[in-house]
């Protein structure tokens, strides 16, 4: 699910309950603290503060009972509104008949969220799959309008059959001003991260009773580092194919590369140095056939004459030539 939010909107709310602009961002990455924490811990952090189970104090907002209760109060009707999420127009309406939609900023808020609840509507997107939630705000300050955050929604057991949940994968929002800072020029702009790493554990996890591909990527190595977009075009070329395919990359010489190649499960890597640049060819160099002849060679002289499972061949054959060796171990 995507939550959705909009800066404007608890900026609305701060005006209405004359927060300082000192304290605002406090505020927010109190808020932004929510699922992590709960409610309880947040409501502390904007008010004195908050000691954790560990000992560590946590320095407050400093907000007064009554603004608190105020913020806390919208975040709780969002929470409610998550229950009845059949529909997005539940929580906008009640925004838009709270006290605080006499405030422009929050008023534009919900008129923006409305718009972007339709555009997505008519896009066949409902709210269980974009969902507005006052509860994302995004901890950094330069967000202007819409933030949102990607969240998986599914649970996987662990290596040790445990459940897991992996939450918010990707966010981001627009920043109008953040260009300005740097070039003097306002630019609005809208941008996102994805937290890779996080994404991969979680794909893992559920692609973990999948078969494996048996073979690795097809390897194009580096020979000439001034020769870099050739190599990648090679490597793109494949995957155009529909070839797994990599460029390596490093600084390493030809052994170590064929080494990595050979730890990746890699059957064919793809060579061109500047002879074969000059003449339009490739080698490549098939690895399971070439480790089985080798196992039969005793000295390296004998290695370098028989340069076992290794061809030659016209650059415009590249993509032929691998899928017939791929075909003998697929």
């Amino acid at each position: 699910v995507v939550k959705v939010s909009n800066r404007k909107l608890l900026d609305g709310v701060m005006e209405v309950l004359c927060v300082s602009d000192e304290t605002r961002l406090a505020v927010l990455r109190a808020i932004d603290k929510l699922d992590r924490l709960g409610f309880d811990a947040v409501t502390s952090l904007l008010g004195p503060g908050r000691l954790d189970d560990s000992g560590d104090y946590t320095k407050g907002a400093g907000l007064t009972t009554q603004q608190t209760e105020e913020i806390m109060n919208l975040l709780v009707e969002a929470a409610i509104g998550q229950q009845a999420y059949e529909s997005n127009a539940y929580i906008l309406d009640a925004w838009s008949n709270s006290p605080f939609a006499m405030n422009s900023t929050f008023k534009t808020a919900v008129d923006e969220l409305r718009k972007i609840t339709e555009l997505t509507a008519s896009a066949g997107y409902d709210a269980h799959q974009i969902r507005i939630d006052s509860t994302v705000v995004r901890g950094l300050e330069y967000y202007t309008g819409p933030v949102f955050e990607a969240e998986l929604t599914f649970t996987v057991n662990d290596e040790h059959g445990q459940p897991v949940r992996f939450g918010s994968v990707g966010g981001g929002g627009r920043y109008d001003d953040l260009v300005a800072r740097f070039t003097g020029q306002k630019v609005p702009a809208t941008g996102f991260s994805i937290g890779v790493s996080r994404l991969a554990a979680a794909l893992a996890l559920l692609n973990k009773d999948q078969a494996k591909p048996t073979l690795g990527p097809v390897v194009v190595l580096v020979m000439d580092k001034a020769e870099l977009p050739r190599y990648q075009a090679l490597a793109q070329t494949l995957r155009n194919a529909g070839i797994r395919a990599e460029m390596y990359l490093g600084t390493a010489g030809m052994k170590p590369q064929m080494k990595y190649a050979d730890k990746r499960g890699a059957a064919v890597v793809v060579i061109q140095g500047s002879n074969e640049r000059e003449k339009g060819e490739l080698v490549l160099k098939d690895l399971i056939e070439g480790e089985k002849a080798a196992l039969a060679i005793k000295d390296n002289k004998e290695w370098k004459a028989a340069r076992p499972a290794q061809i030659t061949i016209p650059e415009s054959d590249l993509v032929a030539e691998v899928r017939k060796i791929l075909a003998l171990y697929e």
